[in-house]
């Protein structure tokens, strides 16, 4: 094989390189079939070969594929910004090009709030530990995720200090609802430690994705959250980057608890992996100090706002909403719920399966051939899968962020209930085949 100049997550691994997707399917130059279970990186949410959305790009790459956003507004990032705004409830929007950059965004724009209203003390930013927020320095600060964490710790701020909403390893030693929701009510605590005056923001995913596995929260956990964020003047952002669009049943996370956050971080899905795009989308109430003062928002990038790529979300969000897309997400996933709960009778190793909508996390306990399972056991999981045709997504898990074993499966909104049965079919032999090793 030919010596490769791409950098790659693993260097010394040969990945398979694809040649084309249809559907819920990728497939490799060797004609080998993937079903992929958990849409890229819970990015690829109509699947693969839509034509309607490369018409999309193509005639707006024929109009115009880039314009400086200091020098000029465009119609598809116009209109993006309107529909995202009518669909989120949430005024203004900021167009990125990564949920990392959504998410420094977010940070910077909560920040400028209370500088802008007189109270520059307020610019602590508090997350939870078991989150993943981006792996750019200040996304990374954000995130309590260890693994990801320790090899830029000098360079990363410390801003988790809250533990997660992790139900099946409880952090307190405790059991809801008799908890009381300790997890919410503790960030009451740390923000009376840090100082209500210097605390700008909090930041949380509503389903906790890369660093837990689908973690979901109790039902009046973000309640309690918003809450108390209210209660000291601190900004809600909620990071949607992998929620958002649609993933969980609704178009936002936050709605099925019936929040509406300060700033939410969209990404991956917003494009649906057609084109590079993210957004932060503000409320008018935290925008209005800016306009009122310096009118000018210091972030951005080259690439922000451009209109190819907002042309390409535009259309995806359109087919979404034409086709009913998210309506449909109920049925399937309590179908596919229901199929990898079964499965718990017959595989000892399956601890936990949880999770909203199309967004479902399966954490591994126990043991393997005798051997105890830890975080190797995922990569073997993901590997063995692989090989059966199947893409899962990897996820940290274990009280600490390090020990546990976990991975997502949140397929295309578009996967039907007989593609529901054939990832089954292959996760079923994935299973018995790791037995065996």
């Amino acid at each position: 094989m030919p010596h490769s100049h791409l950098i790659k997550p693993m260097l010394s691994e040969l990945y398979p390189e694809i040649d084309y997707g249809k559907g819920v399917f990728l497939y490799d130059k060797a004609g080998f079939e993937y079903l992929d279970a958990c849409s890229g990186a819970v990015t690829a949410n109509i699947g693969h070969g839509i034509e309607e959305i490369l018409q999309a790009i193509y005639r707006q790459g024929q109009q115009v594929s880039f314009v400086y956003r200091s020098q000029f507004t465009n119609e598809p990032s116009e209109q993006l910004a309107a529909l995202l705004s009518k669909e989120t409830g949430l005024d203004w929007c900021f167009l990125v090009n990564s949920g990392s950059e959504a998410v420094e965004t977010a940070v910077k724009i909560a920040i400028q709030h209370w500088q802008e209203k007189g109270r520059p003390s307020k610019r602590r930013v508090i997350s939870r530990w078991l989150s993943y927020h981006g792996i750019t320095l200040g996304a990374l600060s954000a995130s309590g995720h260890p693994v990801r964490r320790e090899r830029f710790d000098s360079f990363v701020g410390d801003w988790p200090a809250v533990e997660p909403p992790y139900c099946y390893r409880c952090p307190f030693g405790m059991t809801y609802p008799g908890c009381n929701v300790q997890c919410a009510r503790q960030l009451e605590t740390v923000i009376r430690r840090i100082g209500e005056g210097n605390v700008a923001a909090f930041i949380a995913e509503p389903v906790i994705g890369a660093a837990g596995g689908a973690i979901d929260a109790p039902p009046e956990y973000f309640r309690i959250i918003k809450e108390i964020c209210e209660k000291y003047e601190i900004l809600f952002i909620a990071d949607e980057v992998m929620t958002g669009c649609g993933r969980t049943g609704t178009f936002l996370a936050m709605e099925h608890w019936g929040i509406k956050p300060d700033i939410v971080a969209l990404g991956k899905g917003l494009s649906a992996g057609y084109a590079p795009i993210a957004a932060a989308l503000v409320t008018k109430e935290v925008l209005e100090p800016i306009l009122q003062g310096s009118q000018v928002i210091m972030s951005g990038h080259t690439f922000s706002a451009n209109p190819l790529s907002s042309a390409a979300a535009l259309a995806v969000l359109k087919l979404i909403k034409s086709e009913k897309m998210i309506e449909g997400i109920g049925e399937k996933a309590e179908y596919l719920q229901n199929e990898l709960k079964g499965m718990k009778k017959n595989y000892a190793f399956i601890g936990d399966v949880r999770g909203i909508g199309l967004m479902i996390g399966i954490e591994f306990a126990g043991s393997v051939n005798g051997k105890k399972i830890d975080a190797a056991f995922t990569s073997i999981l993901v590997e063995g899968a692989k090989k059966e045709g199947l893409l899962l997504y990897p996820a940290a898990a274990g009280i600490d962020g390090r020990s546990g074993s976990a991975v997502m499966i949140a397929p295309p909104f578009t996967i039907t209930i007989p593609e529901i049965d054939e990832l089954i079919a292959r996760l079923e032999r994935t299973f018995k085949s790791i037995t065996v090793i």
